[in-house]
């Protein structure tokens, strides 16, 4: 009997020693191109990380690790200073793990305190800078300029999203611009939107941003109601760890945004076009979307508001790549 007491205590405790023992689950690796492409957005010259640069890169670096393994400073020769990238290496080339290793060491606080999963997919839309529309480019670099010109540390800076309705793109532009704000480290740079004639935040907006791991939700609040007399939720909008804010449609002067030195961007050509002056702004940047609401109604309308999130995302996360590097550099 004392026998079979043993054998049973030992049954409960050595499965658990067994599991102690063993050594802490490596890091998973990411592929070369992925880790490759990360290293030179983090430690690359911040002139060349430009959307126009972004499809040769990927190429570059698909062709490098393809005949040697490694990357060498011959190959990313048009993204690094020589000695800056030898420095880093310790030498000529760089190989997958090292890359690794300092790409984790550089992530930034803000980046880690976001939804794991908008965090994923902010990840994959930085992989996509080459598809940030030609006619977009320029206003890529206008708003990472503003940015790096008024950014102090710890100090609030404002870009207001501005449309028409603020209903649908000024929506998911103050969204996506605060995921970028945070995934690249700059949670001070504030996202905010409103309207030139405002109605209420569509709910296909709200699932398109749902869809990626943003939090909305109703606070149970209803601000004033526009022209058309429909009901206009306040929503509490979360991306992380102490990340929020409060996001209605409004108009573009309401109390609840900025009242001066922000940047406008204007995200519709119709509000371009009937707001020629934005008052209180510092600068007025135009990057008209195209409107999802042309495809409410359609089978496919999800897919269409999921496009415009990711073209939207696209455009905040290498504006604030442009921005953060171009800061760290001053």
């Amino acid at each position: 009997m004392t026998s079979l007491r043993v054998l049973l205590a030992l049954a409960v405790v050595l499965p658990t020693a067994a599991a102690g023992d063993k050594p802490p689950a490596e890091p998973k690796t990411s592929p070369p191109v992925l880790t490759g492409l990360w290293f030179v957005h983090r430690y690359g010259s911040p002139d060349a990380l430009t959307p126009a640069k972004d499809r040769k890169l990927k190429l570059v670096l698909t062709a490098a690790f393809a005949r040697s393994g490694d990357l060498s400073a011959d190959a990313v020769a048009d993204w690094f200073d020589r000695a800056a990238f030898e420095k880093l290496a310790g030498g000529k080339a760089i190989s997958p793990a090292v890359m690794e290793r300092l790409v984790r060491d550089a992530v930034p606080a803000s980046r880690k305190d976001m939804n794991e999963t908008l965090r994923l997919h902010a990840d994959l839309l930085t992989t996509q800078f080459d598809l940030v529309e030609d006619g977009h480019r320029k206003a890529v670099g206008e708003l990472a300029d503003w940015i790096v010109r008024n950014y102090k540390p710890g100090r609030p800076l404002h870009v207001m999203a501005v449309c028409t309705g603020n209903t649908r793109r000024s929506v998911l532009s103050s969204t996506m611009g605060n995921v970028a704000a945070a995934y690249y480290g700059l949670p001070e740079v504030r996202f905010s939107s409103g309207g030139t004639d405002p109605e209420a935040v569509n709910p296909r907006t709200v699932a398109a941003l749902k869809a990626v791991g943003v939090e909305v939700e109703p606070t149970g609040v209803e601000a004033a109601r526009g022209k058309a007399d429909v009901a206009n939720p306040v929503y509490k909008v979360k991306w992380g760890k102490g990340l929020e804010t409060e996001e209605f449609s409004k108009k573009y002067t309401d109390a609840k945004n900025p009242q001066d030195g922000f940047a406008a961007v204007m995200v519709c050509t119709e509000a371009d076009t009937n707001c020629p002056t934005v008052k209180g702004a510092a600068v007025r940047i135009p990057v008209p979307f195209l409107d999802p609401k042309a495809f409410d109604g359609a089978a496919f309308e999800a897919a269409k508001y999921a496009e415009r999130r990711d073209d939207i995302g696209r455009f905040m996360l290498s504006v604030m790549l442009q921005a953060s590097r171009r800061l760290e550099a001053k």
